[in-house]
């Protein structure tokens, strides 16, 4: 039998991290080979283990999945990254691919479609829901953005980086240093923000920016 397709998961919920394990190694040419909670212990892990995929949520403790993803498109040559995420899949599956990964699936869908999507990522392809499908065409054929569309999806990658971390509670400052951008550049990106979403001051802002962290699936 050839070796088994080595898989490493980084989530920040161990109960999850069970279940995807074992969906993973009943499958006979699939092996979990680690898992982690953080980013710092999914580098390590990955180093050490060099697996043939990384299964990466969004949500980390200490950092956020699309930094990580960043981390491992640029230190980890090769290696693809498929995204399992209880995250809107509209605000985040073109963030990813963008950002280095080759692939993104809801936690919802997880149990029918993970192991396609992992066989699909492990032969190259990147793989994406079909409603995801349908919106990536749309947006190539729109000359406009439709009315009623999120405001969220016309923040550039860097922009939604800064909102994210409003809504997490981080300064300026600490925002400056995790993105390494210059504090200054970090109220720039902040007032584009709130041009783009109609905010009148910075606790629309913050109000919007907490409220969409908090929010849940």
């Amino acid at each position: 039998m050839p070796d088994k397709k080595q898989i490493c998961i980084v989530d920040d919920h161990p109960v999850f991290r069970k279940g995807l394990a074992q969906l993973i190694n009943e499958e006979q040419d699939l092996e979990v080979a680690g898992e982690a909670g953080t980013v710092e212990a999914a580098i390590r892990m990955i180093s050490e283990s060099r697996p043939d995929l990384a299964v990466v949520d969004l949500t980390l403790k200490d950092q956020s999945g699309l930094e990580l993803i960043d981390y491992l498109t640029r230190h980890f040559t090769g290696l693809p990254v498929l995204v399992v995420s209880m995250h809107d899949e509209s605000l985040y599956a073109e963030r990813v691919l963008r950002a280095g990964a080759m692939g993104y699936i809801t936690k919802q869908e997880m149990a029918d479609n993970v192991v396609t999507a992992i066989r699909q990522v492990l032969k190259g392809k990147r793989y994406v829901s079909a409603d995801m499908v349908d919106l990536l065409l749309g947006k190539l054929s729109m000359a406009a953005p439709e009315q009623g569309q999120n405001p969220l999806s016309a923040l550039s990658d860097r922009e939604f980086d800064v909102f994210r971390m409003t809504g997490q509670g981080l300064k300026r400052r600490e925002m400056a240093e995790r993105l390494h951008l210059s504090v200054k550049t970090i109220g720039t990106y902040r007032e584009s923000i709130k041009k783009k979403m109609g905010l009148k001051s910075a606790a629309q802002l913050m109000k919007h920016a907490v409220a969409f962290t908090q929010k849940k699936p």
